[in-house]
């Protein structure tokens, strides 16, 4: 019962806040307008970071190659080119000389059944393709057998059939050789190549930044990361061009062993075959 007067003050209290709430509401609105756009100045200054968070993650970067190639000058899109077609030169060589080197592979293993499995040797010749490296040796040793007269006919035969098939297997040598000195040199010049358009870039940059004024961090990291782009292309060309050329060395080592061991066998068939008269003897 002591508590029913302050219940009694509250209610009544209630009911002529709301009486007078009509009342006040212009007044209040009008009051309230500083502290609504206060209020949603600091809403929109919050909402700021998480709106500009997707931005950023999906926003170009600014200092990429595509920066370089529409910021640099005609020397720094001059190397850039120069790079890109000593890349697309070494890989078309790696590429053509890989499948080179397995047909040669395929035909060396098929020489059991393609070549040596019986008839003279021009016969077994001709059962070979006539894209494989020892058919073109066994050809030239029939012709160098066919050349053994006049002059020639003073040297030992031996040393005649030798010489041929000798001048054919070096022939093949420097067939699978060909296109590994592109290798060598994108190798050994792509790396200076790149430093040159760093170089170039970093100059550029430093006199942009001269004749701004401005050397901070934001205004030096951007020119200078691009043209150090330069010298990471100038690698990225390099090292597969290196790599390439010693794989492709060592498996044309393994293949002119093969043709080497044909050319030794080749030789002995033919000078056992030979007989007085060398050109009726392989023919028949």
């Amino acid at each position: 019962m002591d508590h029913y007067p302050a219940r009694a003050c509250r209610q009544l209290a209630l009911v002529v806040v709301l009486l007078l709430a009509p009342l006040s509401l212009p007044v209040f609105g009008q009051l309230s307008q500083p502290v609504a756009t206060a209020s949603a100045a600091i809403g929109s200054a919050a909402a700021k970071p998480a709106a500009a968070t997707p931005i950023a993650t999906t926003a170009e970067n600014p200092y990429g190659v595509r920066a370089v190639w529409r910021q640099g000058d005609w020397v720094a899109r001059g190397t850039l080119l120069v790079l890109v077609l000593m890349s697309l030169s070494s890989w078309y060589v790696i590429v053509v000389k890989l499948f080179e080197q397995a047909r040669i592979g395929r035909q060396s293993k098929a020489l059991d059944k393609d070549f040596w499995s019986g008839g003279s040797v021009l016969e077994s010749a001709h059962r070979l393709s006539a894209d494989s490296p020892f058919r073109y040796i066994t050809e030239k040793a029939l012709d160098g057998v066919q050349k053994h007269e006049g002059l020639r006919g003073a040297i030992d035969f031996n040393t005649w059939l030798t010489l041929s098939i000798q001048r054919a297997m070096a022939s093949v040598q420097s067939q699978l050789q060909g296109g590994l000195a592109v290798l060598a040199t994108v190798g050994s010049t792509a790396p200076f190549v790149g430093l040159f358009g760093t170089v170039w870039g970093i100059y550029n940059a430093l006199i942009s930044i001269g004749l701004s004024g401005q050397a901070s961090i934001d205004k030096v990291a951007g020119p200078v990361g691009e043209a150090l782009i330069m010298t990471a292309i100038g690698l990225a060309v390099a090292v597969p061009a290196v790599l390439g050329y010693n794989w492709l060395v060592r498996r044309n080592k393994a293949a002119m062993d093969d043709v080497q061991a044909f050319g030794g066998d080749l030789h002995a068939v033919m000078l056992a075959t030979a007989g007085p008269r060398p050109a009726a003897g392989l023919r028949a």
